[in-house]
């Protein structure tokens, strides 16, 4: 008969309980990672239908009669009115198309004016050196606070004296003079994350600060370019006081202008048609968003803005 040796203390080792308890642990853990993936993703997916419940109401209600607009709470149309969108595209002063076209104007000057003069001053600040340089860019960067209320009345009067007022040069020109500190900003950070190195051989193959800054640095800058243009686009789309301050006659009013030209306080509002059009407007910043998503992800998180 073999006989068995216990340790001192007559006690066996209980290897085979720890062995048993490690995959307990792991699937304990696996589990709990699961359940926190779960809550967090269902967070999100609830908070993403709180956020897109006013466009999801916007779009049915674009096909609702007006009287039963703010009389159903359900998204969906009890009774579908499909004249909406006609009816507001020909109500106005002249058909939508042309305030579309208006904004379009705008929109094609402003994103000129930001993507050459920002990318130049960004170049300035990030690369050359000259007196007053750090004075001059803590002076951009301030005014970033400067709202708008502050500076719209001297660009009026400037450009009433210039007799541009009723134009859409008021809203082209400033894009012009690289007025956008946000995008110089975001142009400075960028080019500043660019290796000197290739400057230096630029330089050594004979190239001066204009061949540099067109050949080297702005293919290399597309991403931050892509931001400044996303961005430009979005703001200027959607900028309502500054048009309605420049702007004044039918012709030259912008499809921000014209949604508002719906709304009626004496006689009442037609919102069918406006909440159509609403629609239509949005139409150019969904798809600029939805194939310019991953050049502005891209663009923010090279630029070192965190």
């Amino acid at each position: 008969m073999s006989t068995t040796t216990l340790p001192p203390g007559g006690l066996r080792p209980r290897t085979t309980d720890l062995a048993a308890q490690v995959p307990a642990r792991r699937r304990r853990g696996r589990w709990r990672g699961r359940t926190g993936s779960a809550i967090r993703h269902t967070a999100m997916i609830l908070g993403c239908l709180v956020m897109i419940y006013p466009v999801l109401w916007l779009l049915g209600s674009s096909f609702k009669p007006t009287s039963l607009i703010f009389r159903e709470l359900s998204i969906f149309p009890s009774e579908w009115d499909w004249t909406n969108y006609s009816v507001g595209w020909n109500s106005l002063t002249y058909q939508f198309g042309r305030y579309m076209l208006n904004s379009l104007a705008i929109v094609g000057g402003a994103l000129l004016g930001n993507l050459v003069t920002c990318a130049m001053a960004g170049y300035a600040f990030a690369r050359l050196r000259f007196r007053g340089r750090n004075i001059w860019f803590t002076i951009m960067l301030i005014t970033i606070m400067l709202p708008i209320h502050v500076i719209i009345v001297p660009q009026y009067v400037m450009f009433q004296r210039l007799d541009l007022v009723n134009t859409f040069w008021p809203l082209i020109v400033p894009k012009l003079l690289a007025t956008d500190a946000f995008f110089i900003f975001l142009m400075v950070q960028f080019f500043r994350g660019i290796p000197r190195e290739l400057e230096e051989a630029a330089r050594l193959d004979g190239c001066g600060h204009a061949r540099i800054f067109l050949r080297v640095m702005l293919p290399l800058a597309v991403p931050a370019l892509a931001t400044t243009a996303i961005f430009t686009f979005i703001w200027t789309w959607n900028d309502f006081f500054s048009q309605l301050i420049f702007l004044t006659s039918d012709d030259v009013k912008t499809a921000p202008l014209a949604l508002k030209m719906f709304t009626d306080s004496t006689s009442g509002s037609n919102w069918g048609p406006q909440f159509a059009m609403s629609i239509v407007t949005i139409i150019p910043l969904f798809l600029i968003f939805l194939f310019g998503q991953k050049y502005l992800v891209k663009g923010i998180a090279t630029t070192g803005i965190k």
